[in-house]
């Protein structure tokens, strides 16, 4: 919550302490800046939250929206993810798939630790040889995927991404699929 009313986005219009252990707060926040809040408001206060929303009225340009400050993981051809892969790739960022995912060019997997987007092959799979080292068979282990629902995709999306709902699945996906058509992000 300190991203949406630190940048001056939401004013809080009034406090009501009434001395039950329950605080009633009203916030003027745009509609756009509610889309991922309720999920982030229930996280801070760990699901004791009630939310209601009701139109106020219309009001000039407040701003930008802060976007994320990370990148996404995007793979970078077609095919099916293993666990070596994903292993392999836990250290660059969080997965959003587990194994065994079909996944296409262009796809986003997981999200990056750093700013920028990267390109990733998560379909790879381990060699096999006839030679055995003593630590090269242990078991891997995985970090659970974060599995998004509607809301925490579509607030994950930055303006060159795109969310894709069948009635199967919820992917996220860049505009532009092929890699080498994607313009390059600018770092300052």
């Amino acid at each position: 919550m300190p991203g949406l009313f630190g940048a001056g986005l939401g004013v809080r219009s009034r406090l009501i302490n009434n001395g039950s252990g329950r605080v009633r707060m009203e916030f003027e926040i745009p509609s756009r800046g509610l889309i991922g809040l309720r999920s982030e408001l229930l996280t801070d206060t760990r699901g004791t939250a009630i939310m209601n929303s009701l139109f106020h009225g219309y009001i000039e340009w407040q701003g930008e929206i802060a976007m994320r400050p990370t990148g996404s993981l995007i793979a970078d051809r077609s095919g099916v993810t293993t666990g070596y892969a994903i292993y392999n790739l836990q250290e660059r960022g969080e997965m959003f798939i587990e194994p065994a995912t079909e996944v296409y060019e262009g796809m986003i997997v997981g999200e990056n630790s750093r700013e920028n987007n990267l390109d990733v092959n998560i379909v790879k799979e381990k060699k096999l040889t006839n030679m055995r080292a003593s630590s090269s068979d242990e078991a891997i282990r995985l970090v659970p995927a974060r599995l998004l629902n509607l809301e925490q995709a579509i607030e994950y999306i930055n303006d060159d991404e795109m969310v894709e709902v069948t009635p199967k699945s919820i992917r996220l996906r860049m505009k532009i699929l092929k890699a080498n058509q994607r313009p390059k992000k600018q770092t300052d």
